[in-house]
């Protein structure tokens, strides 16, 4: 198994009814294919960690490409995995646009300006504080 995490922007500001259709479509692909993750949005961008076969996630990806609803697809890490981390989420989410002002630092530097330098230490480092603000935003 493989986990990618990426970031994209969406083509415009969606609506709360655009993020619930786009969220059911993709719980149920997922959750056909045995892809798990997780997706963040804020203020017109996503970060998506999507984990299962590499022979499933890998096209996933490229799909998410081609949807019109992203543009500026940046794959932020990719590695191996033994076990998922979102094992019970065929897609938890989080609209990140209404957080605390001390969250929203957290993350807001990360979702706006991703390090073009998939991979390293930087990158990881910011990565692991976003998923701690959100699992800790899923309790």
């Amino acid at each position: 198994m493989i986990y990618v995490m990426y970031t994209s922007s969406a083509s415009h500001l969606m609506s709360s009814d655009e993020l619930m259709r786009l969220l059911h479509q993709s719980r149920e692909n997922n959750r056909r294919q045995e892809v798990t993750g997780m997706l963040l949005y804020s203020d017109g961008n996503f970060v998506q960690v999507l984990e299962g076969l590499a022979e499933v996630v890998d096209p996933l990806l490229k799909k998410i490409e081609r949807d019109p609803r992203h543009k500026g697809v940046l794959e932020m890490l990719r590695g191996d995995l033994e076990e998922r981390q979102f094992p019970e989420w065929s897609m938890g989410f989080r609209n990140l646009t209404d957080l605390s002002p001390e969250d929203r630092a957290s993350v807001s530097g990360f979702l706006l300006n991703p390090s073009p330098e998939s991979g390293s230490d930087e990158t990881a480092h910011e990565s692991l504080k976003l998923l701690q603000v959100f699992r800790r935003l899923m309790r």
